[in-house]
């Protein structure tokens, strides 16, 4: 998943990259302009991923139908980052597609031990856009501003 955040040093986004309040066109240009031929979003949860805005975009344009040629929505799957594994780190969009016992849409990881697991974790992911998709939850307006992070306090 890409975020402005990870762009090389000295490089950044005005917060107007999609200058609009369509929410539906915002979905449609994530989509054209960032996503290309992709079908796995792959989130990276830090200590304060839950409260940036650009997060939730990209979340609820990954679960939307219709992106290239009108295809299924992408898979959705989560790599935790933080030492501590709290459910305060996670995005609200991301959290309400997650299930403990598997019938959710999305996936929770932990860091892989190599990259054959995390390939296994793609495939298993790509496999249930398939079989799951009547499980996603995206009803959610997007967010329209960062919010208070939940772990450290501060609005980033």
């Amino acid at each position: 998943m890409f975020t402005p955040n990870m762009l090389a040093e000295g490089q950044r986004f005005s917060d107007d990259i999609i200058n609009s309040t369509n929410p539906q066109y915002v979905m449609q240009q994530i989509r054209r302009r960032y996503f290309g031929h992709s079908t796995v979003t792959i989130v990276l949860i830090g200590d304060c991923t839950h409260s940036r805005r650009y997060v939730d975009w990209e979340i609820k344009a990954s679960l939307q139908r219709g992106g290239i040629g009108g295809q299924l929505p992408h898979a959705l799957m989560a790599i935790n980052l933080c030492k501590a594994n709290s459910s305060k780190s996670l995005p609200s969009r991301l959290s309400s597609n997650l299930k403990d016992d598997g019938n959710g849409y999305g996936y929770f990881y932990r860091y892989p031990n190599n990259a054959q697991e995390l390939k296994g974790w793609i495939e298993d992911a790509f496999k249930k856009r398939t079989t799951h998709s009547g499980q996603i939850l995206n009803p959610n307006d997007m967010m329209k501003y960062n919010s208070r992070c939940n772990v450290c306090g501060v609005t980033h």
